[in-house]
């Protein structure tokens, strides 16, 4: 940067004064300083935006890093799953290959277990105790607000 001391502003205002004159100098002052704050803002505009290009460029540097690390991970994860699954086949079919030659027959067991639907009639509800015992030991089956407690509870008024 151009560097202004005291005495070369002070010596550029004689000149000026003389040059410009005394009439004609607020104005031109005051045009200058316009421009000079306009170019100061239009700097730090451009050094905004070269700040921004910047960051950017960092931002999209780290999303591929972080998408060729989460990539790396998913590669491993899936790999080990394989490998696992594949150990798991081979020993369920070596447990499966063992099991009828050392029992001799098959019993009803296969290597591969099958569904079945547990038969209940999901409609239904079911409680975990059921009524008559709740009735028979006096237990609450239904839950009564505070307002029909107190009315419950209430003594009756002889009239």
């Amino acid at each position: 940067m151009i560097d202004f001391g005291f005495d070369k502003i002070a010596l550029i205002g004689a000149v000026a004064l003389i040059v410009i004159g005394p009439e004609k100098l607020p104005r031109v002052a005051r045009t200058v300083g316009a421009l000079f704050g306009k170019a100061q803002r239009y700097v730090a505009d451009v050094k905004a935006e070269v700040n921004r290009s910047i960051e950017l460029e960092e931002l999209k540097k780290m999303k591929t890093e972080f998408e060729d690390a989460a990539r790396n991970v998913e590669k491993t994860v899936s790999s080990e799953i394989n490998q696992t699954t594949a150990d798991l086949n081979s020993s369920w079919q070596s447990a499966a290959e063992e099991l009828p030659a050392n029992s001799g027959q098959h019993g009803g067991w296969s290597p591969t277990p099958t569904y079945r639907h547990p038969k209940k009639n999901w409609r239904l509800k079911r409680g975990a105790m059921p009524q008559w015992y709740k009735q028979k030991n006096g237990i609450r089956g239904k839950a009564l607000s505070g307002a029909a407690r107190v009315a419950r509870f209430r003594p009756r008024r002889s009239a």
